[in-house]
């Protein structure tokens, strides 16, 4: 009797442990997978984007601001919000060359200091502007946690995400560049938790 029970106790361990093993290798391949299609979005070029109400670039990187700025002159938008922008930096610092009439058409916002920063400021210029549709201009490894935070926050609003390619993404990965990937792509599955985090504290507070 004894060694029987020692058998069966033994046989359970063996099935837990190979279910953990099951749910890990699980675990990792929709990692991996998941990854595989963000490197994908982040090195894809992008498609010229429709006509919207409204452009709001994201700071914090290379071409961002002129690439807003160009499709603004384009008329793919017809106002413009720069997020993120030093208080100290002028419309003139920022675009030297910014062509007449352009001006007035610009938001320069200075609150956000992250992502979710850029989304709540987006939210509050949109609801002002009364916009219904966005194009959203940020890196390509950025564009999946920025739409992330910034639909969140607009869930009737149309996005149309337009990412521009650094250089760090035009050359062969370093190893800075693999840690960046990697590092961006658990921020974007840390954003995708925010509503159960919001959920669960909602709960505990009643």
């Amino acid at each position: 009797m004894a060694a029987t029970a020692t058998m069966k106790k033994a046989g359970a361990r063996r099935g837990w442990w190979r279910a953990a093993g099951l749910c890990l290798t699980a675990c990792i391949s929709l990692f991996v997978i998941g990854f595989g299609l963000f490197l994908r979005s982040a090195l894809r070029s992008p498609d010229l984007p429709p006509v919207s109400d409204g452009i709001v670039a994201l700071t914090g990187g290379n071409g961002r601001v002129e690439t807003s700025l160009s499709l603004l002159e384009q008329g793919r938008g017809r106002l413009l919000l720069v997020s993120g922008v030093d208080p100290k930096v002028t419309l003139q610092e920022l675009a030297p060359d910014l062509p007449s009439g352009l001006s007035g058409r610009i938001t320069l916002g200075r609150e956000a200091t992250s992502t979710a920063g850029n989304a709540t400021e987006t939210k509050h210029w949109v609801k002002a502007n009364r916009l219904h549709s966005l194009i959203i201009v940020t890196a390509g490894y950025h564009m999946w946690r920025a739409e992330v935070e910034i639909g969140r926050m607009l869930p009737g609003v149309h996005l149309n995400p337009y990412p521009v390619q650094p250089p760090a993404m035009k050359r062969p990965f370093t190893r800075g560049t693999w840690n960046l990937l990697v590092r961006e792509y658990g921020k974007f599955l840390l954003a995708c938790i925010g509503p159960v985090k919001a959920f669960r504290h909602t709960v505990d507070a009643t």
